[in-house]
C-alpha cells in the first residue's frame, strides 16, 4: 500500500528533472567565458559572483564598476596585447600604429554599451552552450546509473526515498536558497574603500573606480576625455534631431505635391533601398543612419564596403555598432571594401547580414550580384592583392555570373570600376559602388548605370572618423519597382560637419541609352542597294577597353 504522503511518481521525475536543469544553467552561467575586444585589444571575459566589473589592465591598475548582471554576478576583464594579425603586414611606422590604437580607446569610450551588449550576447550563449553539456553529462550519467543499477535495485530505492520526497525536496530548496542568497547577496565594498572617479560622472562608465598608475592619468587627462565624448554625443543626437526635422519637412512637401497632382502617390511595393558606404569606423553615425532608415521604411540596407579600418577582430564593435542602427526585421546586404577582411565579413554573418561573395542572392525581391573587393588596405602598409584574383579577374568573373543569370537586378561592389565590364555586358543594368568617398552618377557605361556613394562617415583623406564629423555624410535612398524591374528614383541624405541636414528630392533615374555598338543594324547582304532610313546608325568600332580597374590606399 501506497503511503497517502508519498507523491506520485510523474511529480518525483518533474522534480528531479527541474534539479538537474537549475544545477546546470547555474553552472552554465556562472563559469562562462568570451574573448571579444575592449578598445584595441582583445580581452577574455569570465563571469564571477563578486557583483563587479573587473577590468585588470596589468602594471596600469584596474578599472571597476558595479556590475548590470543580476543576482550578484559580476564579470572580469583580463586583457591581452593589442593583436597584429591584420596590421603586421610589411614595415609600419609607430605613429601609424599608435593612431590606430588610440581611435580603437576611443570608440570604445564612444559607444562602450556597443561592446557591453556583445561582450552580454556572447557570454549567454557560451552559457547555454555549457548549461546545455552540462545536462546532457548529467542526463548520460542518469540514464547509465539507471541501467547499472537494474530493476529491482530501482524498485528497493524507490520505496525508500519516495516516502521522503518532500524532505529531500526541502533540502534542495534550502542548498539553492542559501547557494542563492550567497551570489546575490550585495557585494563587498569597492577594494580599499576608493571612490568613483568624478571625471566619469553623466557617462556609461559613471561610478567607475581606478587603481594604479592609472588613476593618476585618468584623474589628469579625463576631464579633456570626457570632454570629447560630450562633444561627440550632443553633435549625433543633434544631427538625429535634424534627420527627423528635415525628413517630417520633406514629407509635408511630398504630400502637397500629391494633393496637387505634381506628384503621384508612392506605390507601396517599391522597395526602398537604403545605401551607405565608407562608414570606417564612425558609430557615431549609426544613430542618423537608422533614423533614415525608420523614417524612410526601408526594405534593404546596402552596405557598400570599408565598415572598419583595419578589418582587425578589435573592430567587432565598429561592425555591431551599425548593425544594431538598422531596425529590427530590414536585412542588410554588404559588398565588403579594401578597409575589410574575411574577419569582418565573419563578424557581420554574426549579425544576420548577408555577405556578397560572387553570387546572385535574393532580398525582398531585388536580384543582387556582387563580391568582396580582392584588395586590401592596412593602415601604414598600402594596398595589396588579398585574395587569388587581380581587379581585373574579379571584373571579368562578375561580367561572366551576371550574363549566366539573366536575371540581375543589381551590381554591389565597392571599387566602381571593377564593375565596368559587367556594365558594358548589358547583363547589369544598374551598379552601386564606394570607394572613392565622392558621389558620382548615375552614369551611363556600357549597358547600365553606375552609382558611387560618397562616405557615410563624412571620411576625409588623412582624417580621423572618430568624434564629430571632418566631412559631408551621406546616405542614398534608391527606390525599386519590383514589377517593372527597374531603379525608380535615388535621395540623398547629408549631414554636414556643421550638424545640418539636408534632405534632398528624389531625383528620377535616366534611362539607359543604347550604346551605339549595341544598336541593331541591317546586315550588308540584306541591305543592299537600300538607302539607310532616317536615325539608322552606321556600324562603328568597338570601344577600347577600360584600363584594369585599380585601388588607392586612400579609399
Amino acid at each position: 500500500m501506497t503511503d497517502r504522503h508519498t507523491p506520485p511518481r510523474w511529480l518525483r521525475w518533474t522534480l528531479v528533472v527541474t534539479a538537474a536543469v537549475v544545477a546546470c544553467v547555474v553552472y552554465g552561467v556562472t563559469t562562462a567565458t568570451a574573448t571579444l575586444s575592449l578598445g584595441p585589444h582583445e580581452a577574455v571575459y569570465d563571469v564571477d559572483t563578486d557583483g563587479l566589473v573587473v577590468v585588470d589592465l596589468g602594471p596600469l591598475g584596474t578599472l571597476e564598476i558595479d556590475s548590470p548582471m543580476p543576482a550578484g554576478l559580476g564579470i572580469d576583464v583580463t586583457v591581452k596585447e593589442i593583436p597584429s594579425d591584420l596590421t603586421a603586414v610589411g614595415t609600419s611606422t609607430t605613429l601609424d600604429r599608435l593612431v590606430g590604437d588610440l581611435n580603437g580607446y576611443l570608440q570604445f569610450y564612444d559607444s562602450p554599451e556597443v561592446t557591453f551588449d556583445a561582450v552580454t550576447q556572447a557570454l549567454l550563449v557560451d552559457a547555454a552552450w555549457r548549461a546545455g553539456g552540462a545536462l546532457v553529462a548529467v542526463a548520460l550519467a542518469g540514464w547509465l546509473g539507471y541501467l547499472a543499477l537494474g530493476a529491482l535495485r530501482r524498485r528497493e530505492l524507490a520505496r525508500t526515498l519516495a516516502p521522503r520526497t518532500w524532505q529531500i525536496t526541502t533540502g534542495v530548496v534550502l542548498v539553492g536558497v542559501v547557494g542563492g542568497m550567497l551570489v546575490s547577496a550585495d557585494p563587498a565594498p569597492p577594494r580599499g574603500g576608493r571612490q568613483a572617479s568624478a571625471v566619469f560622472d553623466g557617462t556609461a562608465l559613471e561610478g567607475a573606480r581606478i587603481t594604479g598608475r592609472l588613476a593618476g592619468v585618468i584623474d589628469t587627462y579625463g576631464g579633456q576625455l570626457v570632454a570629447l565624448y560630450d562633444e561627440n554625443e550632443a553633435f549625433y543626437d543633434a544631427a538625429g534631431e535634424n534627420v527627423r526635422t528635415e525628413w517630417r519637412a520633406w514629407e509635408r512637401k511630398q504630400a502637397v505635391r500629391v494633393q496637387t497632382g505634381t506628384q503621384d502617390p508612392d506605390d507601396p511595393d517599391v522597395v526602398t533601398m537604403l545605401i551607405v558606404s565608407d562608414l570606417h569606423c564612425n558609430t557615431g553615425m549609426a544613430g542618423p543612419i537608422g533614423e533614415v532608415a525608420r523614417l524612410s521604411g526601408t526594405d534593404v540596407v546596402l552596405n557598400a564596403g570599408d565598415t572598419t579600418m583595419n578589418g582587425t577582430a578589435v573592430e567587432r564593435v565598429c561592425v555591431d555598432a551599425f548593425a544594431s542602427a538598422v531596425p529590427d526585421g530590414v536585412p542588410m546586404v554588404v559588398s565588403d571594401g579594401n578597409h575589410d577582411s574575411t574577419v569582418t565579413s565573419s563578424q557581420e554573418e554574426a549579425n544576420g547580414q548577408t555577405i556578397l561573395d560572387g553570387d546572385v542572392v535574393e532580398v525582398e525581391g531585388v536580384r543582387i550580384l556582387g563580391d568582396r573587393d580582392v584588395l586590401e588596405t592596412r593602415i601604414g602598409e598600402g594596398t595589396y592583392v588579398a585574395r587569388e584574383r587581380t581587379p581585373a579577374e574579379q571584373a571579368a568573373d562578375l561580367a561572366t555570373a551576371a550574363c549566366d543569370d539573366g536575371d540581375v537586378d543589381l551590381l554591389l561592389i565597392h571599387t566602381p570600376p571593377v564593375g565596368n565590364e559587367a556594365l558594358e555586358s548589358g547583363c547589369v543594368p544598374f551598379q552601386v559602388s564606394g570607394h572613392t568617398h565622392r558621389r558620382a552618377g548615375p552614369e551611363q557605361i556600357g549597358g547600365g548605370l553606375r552609382y558611387v556613394s560618397a562616405s557615410t562617415a563624412g571620411a576625409e583623406s588623412g582624417q580621423a572618423t572618430v568624434g564629430p564629423l571632418r566631412g559631408t555624410a551621406e546616405m542614398t535612398l534608391l527606390r525599386f519597382d519590383p514589377d517593372e524591374r527597374r531603379m525608380l528614383d535615388l535621395q540623398v541624405i547629408s549631414v554636414s560637419p556643421a550638424g545640418e541636414v539636408i534632405v534632398g528630392d528624389r531625383e528620377g533615374i535616366p534611362a539607359v541609352v543604347p550604346p551605339v555598338g549595341l544598336l541593331e543594324v541591317p546586315a550588308p547582304e540584306d541591305a543592299e542597294g537600300a538607302v539607310p532610313a532616317p536615325g539608322d546608325a552606321p556600324p562603328s568600332p568597338e570601344d577600347p577597353e577600360d584600363p584594369e580597374p585599380t585601388a588607392t590606399a586612400d579609399g
